[in-house]
């Protein structure tokens, strides 16, 4: 099975994996109005990862983990609220039940899965990334909801990034001159904008980021999605 990745709009990810393992990011389905697709499309789930707690993060997350029984990660404070408040059934935390939170790392069905410091804010626990390493080794960070941090640098070190999924859209989260300048601390071979258009006060468009990091970090290829459209890996 080919790998790909598929923007649903926002924040919202699915990758799928060479041996067919399918990994939700910040699934915001229900009410976002980019994502093609509604929560009764989704048939198979093994992770959910929710970078952090806000609506248009968290998402339909506990909505997919009950119905596929996938690991749904986050960090401790939030899983315990979307245990008690939305109930997420405990076994669907890694751990037994405490989540996970940032510098650590979790192996699950053969996914490595790290989480890394971001800067935001969170309704609950603070603001996180992922770096998501698939079975065959291929690597994304997706970087949740942040500005830019000079620490970026050391996890492009640790951890080689094959593809950079990072926020554009300002308001809440880097804007793309921001976005543009991370790529050149990430050294990502390829990068994709992701929360921008979503709503009207967010960047419309991916076209200010493509410029900036055509000038910025030239060797980088970025890749600007419809959302629902495929790309393979």
């Amino acid at each position: 099975m080919a790998k790909s990745i598929k923007w649903l709009g926002h924040a919202a990810f699915v990758i799928t994996t060479v041996e067919g393992k399918i990994i939700y990011v910040d699934p915001f389905i229900e009410g976002n109005p980019l994502c093609p697709i509604t929560v009764d499309d989704i048939q198979a789930a093994n992770l959910v990862l929710v970078t952090h707690d806000h609506f248009d993060h968290v998402g339909s997350a506990v909505d997919i983990a009950k119905k596929t029984g996938a690991t749904l990660v986050a960090q401790p404070e939030t899983s315990a609220r979307l245990m008690s408040e939305l109930g997420l059934p405990g076994e669907c935390v890694p751990n037994f039940g405490q989540g996970m939170n940032i510098g650590a790392t979790a192996v699950i069905d053969g996914i490595s899965i790290t989480m890394t410091q971001a800067f935001h804010s969170s309704q609950t626990a603070s603001n996180a990334g992922f770096i998501i390493k698939l079975e065959d080794g291929f690597t994304i960070y997706h970087a949740g909801d942040t500005g830019i941090f000079a620490t970026m640098k050391i996890l492009s070190e640790l951890y080689p990034i094959d593809l950079a999924l990072l926020p554009i859209g300002s308001v809440w989260t880097m804007d793309p001159v921001q976005a543009a300048k991370a790529l050149t601390l990430l050294n990502p071979k390829k990068a994709m904008p992701m929360h921008y258009k979503t709503f009207p006060i967010l960047e419309m468009s991916a076209d200010r980021f493509v410029k900036l990091a055509k000038k910025e970090a030239p060797g980088v290829k970025v890749i600007v999605p419809e959302p629902g459209q495929e790309i393979a890996l």
